[in-house]
């Protein structure tokens, strides 16, 4: 008798187990036979290369990728904590460690090809740096987002142009000089920017002191327009806290966190604090938004996105550095696909993902800001159908 029951508990168990894996299969059949496919990527844990004479990283604030594909990032040397600099203090209080030069520039295996950056003659570099974008001439530009002593006048009012060496070609705005978000002299905590290479016009997200996205033209610095939230006239009134259940806010919050600029001419714009995109065309005219993690309270869900690198960029990768992860939108749509990434700090982890690029190959790039101190690569394995609404930590598949 014990024998049979076992026999029968045996067979009802396989029969369960075959149920399971039909219906994941059958689920996996439906997913496939619906289309519904994204890019898939995996982390490359050893990407970059250690740095060399001791440097070490502070808050990376930016990333960019350049017609090489070389990645260039720009970080924070004043965020480092004391013991982070031993090696700087005099006398020296151990061999470890020193702050690596602001900008710094990887080659596609992780090699520090170059670095550079800081106070220099002829312009103001930012008390607190703040996004970095390698335009289609080769130009570095960087923003800042320092309040300074005068939260209302702010300090880092200001971009700046570079060559790839670090010379120093032109700034736009004067810190501690802004009137506001309908000043067109001078920006007011500038948090990331982009070139457009058809009008040669550079359109800037600013940004943590105001409202709006402004236009000049990246040769001369001319004002061309600006405009806030659905395209209205900037307004800096103070919102109060976001409210998920409040109606949408008729103005950005801040900060307005990025502005890209894809090849059919329309503007994607981060509010982050409002938890969402607007698109706009060119002139400001707007388009459409979407909502992304609505219930997110912290520092806001839309930090900062790229564009995937077929020519009709089909594909939208957003930064989310309060739920720690990267969503995969399908652009025309704005609908979310899938996500990846996890709160921690092992590789494929975020520590307040902040900024995210691709290359050409379609790899993408993030650093991460606060604590979190470093850049990541996540090497593009092609398109799949989407069987997890979270993937999670996209750890190496040939790793155990």
């Amino acid at each position: 008798m014990k024998h049979r029951f076992q026999v029968v508990a045996a067979f009802l168990a396989l029969l369960a187990c075959l149920g399971i894996v039909s219906a994941i299969l059958e689920k996996r059949a439906a997913v496939a036979a619906s289309g519904i496919e994204a890019p898939q990527f995996e982390v490359d844990p050893f990407w970059p290369k250690p740095l060399p004479n001791h440097w070490v990283i502070g808050s990376a604030v930016g990333v960019s990728v350049d017609s090489q594909d070389h990645i260039w990032i720009v970080h924070r040397t004043t965020s480092l904590e004391a013991m982070e600099l031993y090696a700087a203090a005099k006398p020296p209080a151990s061999e470890c460690c020193l702050a690596a030069p602001p900008v710094l520039e990887f080659d596609e295996e992780g090699n520090l090809i170059g670095h550079w950056g800081g106070p220099g003659a002829g312009y103001d570099w930012p008390d607190s740096n703040h996004g970095i974008t390698v335009d289609y001439k080769g130009n570095v530009w960087i923003g800042g987002n320092s309040r300074g002593p005068d939260p209302q006048a702010y300090h880092d009012n200001m971009v700046l142009k570079f060559t790839q060496g670090g010379k120093f070609l032109m700034q736009i705005g004067h810190p501690g000089k802004s009137q506001g978000s309908n000043d067109t002299e001078n920006l007011k905590g500038a948090a990331k920017l982009f070139v457009d290479k058809d009008t040669d016009e550079v359109y800037v997200a600013d940004g943590y002191g105001n409202h709006r996205v402004i236009v000049y033209d990246a040769e001369t610095g001319k004002y061309k327009r600006h405009w806030g939230a659905y395209g209205k006239k900037p307004d800096d009134t103070n919102l109060g806290p976001y409210n998920p259940d409040a109606p949408p806010a008729q103005q950005f919050r801040n900060p307005v966190h990025c502005a890209e600029l894809s090849n059919d001419g329309l503007l994607y714009v981060c509010d982050r604090a409002n938890d969402r995109i607007q698109v706009f065309k060119k002139d400001g005219a707007f388009v459409k938004e979407a909502f992304v993690a609505t219930r997110t309270l912290g520092d806001g869900s839309v930090w900062d996105i790229a564009f995937s690198k077929d020519p009709q960029q089909k594909y939208i990768f957003l930064a989310d550095g309060s739920n720690e992860k990267v969503y995969v939108l399908l652009r025309d749509t704005l609908e979310i696909l899938t996500s990846f990434g996890d709160g921690g700090r092992q590789p494929g982890q975020f520590y307040a993902v902040h900024s995210i690029a691709a290359d050409s190959k379609g790899n993408l790039f993030t650093t991460e800001t606060y604590r979190g101190q470093r850049v990541q690569k996540f090497a593009y394995k092609g398109l799949a159908p989407v069987t997890k609404k979270d993937q999670g930590v996209l750890w190496p598949k040939s790793s155990k």
